[in-house]
């Protein structure tokens, strides 16, 4: 569901439930009815929010307490950020390439993540919520990553990711030559026992699903785009390593060492329904520099065929 009417006033959201509550007995069990039943709110956090009369009808306007004050939970850490979108309920951020996307509880006090640049971005701008991301990127992948601003939306983005309705395209230079029937990848990924770090594909290890749509083949290298089924550690490494075509730059898995310094992959698109209103939105991550001149430069080798 989704409802196209309503107003940020300070800490409340304002809808209007119109004749879902108005002239209703009980307009107020009317009134959480409709949430539950609309908005598909989290009973969880409607119980909470009547617990501190957060929520309150006045005439026709239901008012909810969805943006009150709440400390960021990170210490802020300023460094450049580069939104790609921005509303009350939701930020979208690009991870660099390098940056760890949260603090680990190491020894490493003077690193900056992700969540310490949002930390920061929060401060300066004067928005007073936690710090909640909703999926992870590893340290060496770019892309888009989404911060819930609100408890409302951080339980509807992890339930549209339990979901597998958070759509993430990713683009990738792998080696070789990738044959045109390779489309799909199902094998399932566990730990792999005798490294700490890797994944390994495995029959006891959990169901992962990759869908592979080749772009490009060039003379040592194809451009690939690839959709998640699932979202298994590793997963795009440890699979497209499997399939005997590990990503550029990707030693752990593999890969042949280049000057990209890193793995060759870029969450390039990010859609998902909007917590309150479900408008789809769409959010496009351009390519990062290092990763289109590596794409430069290999398609300027013998392109194969594709």
């Amino acid at each position: 569901m989704s409802i196209k009417s309503w107003k940020r006033r300070g800490q409340w959201l304002e809808l209007m439930p119109g004749k879902a509550v108005t002239g209703k007995e009980d307009r107020q069990a009317a009134a959480e009815q409709w949430l539950l039943s609309e908005l598909e709110f989290p009973e969880k956090l409607l119980r909470q929010l009547k617990a501190t009369q957060g929520v309150q009808l006045a005439g026709d306007r239901l008012r909810l307490a969805l943006f009150a004050v709440q400390p960021l939970g990170v210490e802020p850490r300023w460094a450049d950020l580069d939104v790609l979108y921005e509303d009350d309920f939701c930020l979208v951020v690009h991870k660099p390439a390098g940056m760890k996307l949260h603090p680990d509880g190491g020894r490493e006090e003077q690193v900056i993540t992700l969540d310490h640049a949002v930390a920061s971005y929060y401060e300066i701008n004067g928005i007073e919520t936690s710090v909640r991301h909703v999926h992870r990127l590893d340290e060496d992948t770019t892309g888009p990553v989404i911060y819930a601003k609100n408890a409302f939306a951080l339980a509807k983005l992890d339930e549209a990711m339990r979901r597998k309705a958070i759509d993430r395209q990713y683009v990738a230079i792998t080696g070789g030559q990738v044959p045109s029937d390779l489309r799909r990848i199902d094998a399932p990924i566990g730990k792999d026992r005798h490294h700490k770090q890797r994944r390994r594909v495995s029959e006891g290890g959990q169901d992962a699903i990759t869908h592979v749509d080749i772009v490009h083949v060039w003379d040592r290298a194809t451009l690939v785009r690839l959709k998640l089924e699932t979202g298994r550690t590793h997963q795009i490494r440890v699979h497209l390593s499997y399939a005997g075509h590990p990503l550029i730059g990707d030693k752990l898995y593999g890969g042949r060492s280049d000057i990209i310094g890193r793995q060759a992959l870029h969450g390039e698109v990010l859609s998902f329904n909007h917590p309150l209103t479900g408008v789809l939105i769409k959010v496009q991550d351009p390519w990062p520099a290092d990763f289109e001149q590596l794409a430069a430069r290999e398609s300027h080798s013998v392109e194969g065929q594709t």
